[in-house]
């Protein structure tokens, strides 16, 4: 017996937004910051190089490696944040608001 068709599944752009989908949740997706908290370094969510923490703080390279890996707000684990592909930023966009503290 086939498996019953589930029209959700092929509306969607990504396997990822099948995935979300079929589950039928919402589920938050990562805010992208655009800056390093540190430095002010902007950081697009379509580029490589950004790192956060679990609470989302975020830097670039140079200021994540300059702490060691650990969040300099919170203590946690900085680690590569993945990137976003820009076909998926009107649906999902990515923070505009700069968190940089100077």
């Amino acid at each position: 017996m086939p498996p019953k068709s589930k029209p959700w599944l092929t509306a969607c752009a990504t396997p990822c937004e099948r995935r979300l989908n079929a589950s039928k949740k919402d589920y938050a997706v990562l805010e992208m910051r655009p800056d390093c908290e540190k430095c002010g370094a902007g950081l697009p969510a379509q580029a490589p190089g950004a790192f956060i923490c679990s609470f989302e703080c975020t830097f670039c390279a140079e200021c994540a490696e300059s702490a060691d890996d650990i969040c300099p707000n919170c203590g946690g684990e900085l680690m590569d944040r993945p990137t976003r592909a820009a076909a998926l930023h009107e649906k999902y966009p990515p923070s505009t608001e700069r968190k940089f503290k100077g």
